[in-house]
């Protein structure tokens, strides 16, 4: 078991220390969830479960909201920016804090380390400690920002939501080398708040196995991408309560053709139940999504601890 590995399976005590409760937002202010790369699909999960929640809220690329944050948010309306990065030293986010400031908008920071150059443009911070052997790859720190985020939004996450993601991962374990045999596509479908984890589970096996990833809506997924479906497939499926019984459908429509599906909550090649609500599943699926990451490269003979082109802060000159 590598470092990777083991930041993915030992993270569970550390939500159970998560203990910040951020001041409820305001529900007549908008919110703009700012981040880069694991951090905006993450920002992305976090913005829609604010929306659920009553509070406006959307999610932007770092570098976007710096440069024309008029693009998503009208100028006119002073808008509370949330900005989220592990390291709290990303180049474009700690810009995005720093733009936001400079116009006079509120910032609140989410981060894995207290002191950075982003808690210094936080008008309030939110820290959590991630796996002290996290490496360049998120595991850890992405779940534990969700977590915080979630919170933020008005989600009660607790130990009984830690123990079912506990529980849904060691469920996942035994079937996840079987599924990935012989499978080089790899499509990650959810919706609403899980459409942000899905792209999250296709960034990470991305970065970890140098394979090739999408996420989508689950029924926008019949508009054109289903073409690529074959043999090799394999389809990861972050069901929604609201919409279990369509989503089996096309799940059952993806395995006519080829793939193998692995449910998350509904029908699949590999079926997991899910009893916790909507509003947690994305935590409670994360590690999941990060397991199969580690296994796919290990299977390709791949390096986590070294993943082509990345470093763990990206820093721009």
């Amino acid at each position: 078991m590598n470092a990777t590995e083991r930041g993915i399976r030992e993270q569970f005590p550390l939500w159970d220390q998560v203990i910040n409760e951020p001041v409820p937002p305001r529900v007549d202010a908008v919110h703009a969830v700012v981040g880069c790369g694991t951090s905006v699909h993450i920002a992305d999960s976090i913005a829609t479960t604010l929306n659920e929640h009553g509070v406006m809220a959307r999610a932007v690329p770092g570098n976007e909201w710096t440069c024309r944050r008029g693009s998503y948010i009208p100028l006119r309306i002073a808008a509370h920016v949330l900005a989220l990065s592990r390291s709290g030293e990303s180049t474009e986010t700690v810009a995005a804090a720093k733009a936001s400031r400079a116009a006079g908008l509120q910032v609140t920071a989410f981060t894995c380390a207290p002191g950075s150059a982003l808690c210094a443009q936080g008008d309030r911070v939110m820290v959590a400690e991630t796996h002290p052997e996290e490496g360049i790859v998120m595991t850890a720190s992405a779940s534990l920002m969700l977590l915080m985020g979630l919170r933020y939004a008005g989600v009660e996450v607790d130990a009984t939501t830690t123990q079912a993601a506990r529980t849904l991962l060691d469920a996942a374990d035994p079937h996840l080398g079987e599924l990935i045999s012989g499978r080089s596509h790899f499509v990650f479908l959810g919706s609403g708040a899980l459409y942000g984890v899905a792209r999250e589970g296709a960034l990470k096996l991305q970065e970890m196995s140098l394979s090739q990833t999408e996420a989508h809506h689950p029924l926008e997924y019949r508009h054109g991408p289903i073409s690529l479906i074959d043999e090799k497939s394999l389809v990861i499926f972050l069901y929604h309560p609201d919409t279990a019984q369509e989503e089996a459908l096309l799940a059952r429509e993806l395995m006519d053709k080829g793939a193998r599906v692995l449910g998350l909550g509904g029908p699949g090649t590999v079926e997991l139940p899910i009893a916790s609500p909507a509003a947690v599943r994305p935590l409670i699926c994360l590690p999941v999504l990060q397991l199969l990451g580690e296994y796919v490269a290990r299977m390709r003979g791949l390096d986590t601890l070294a993943p082509r082109h990345l470093t763990k802060v990206v820093r721009i000159a």
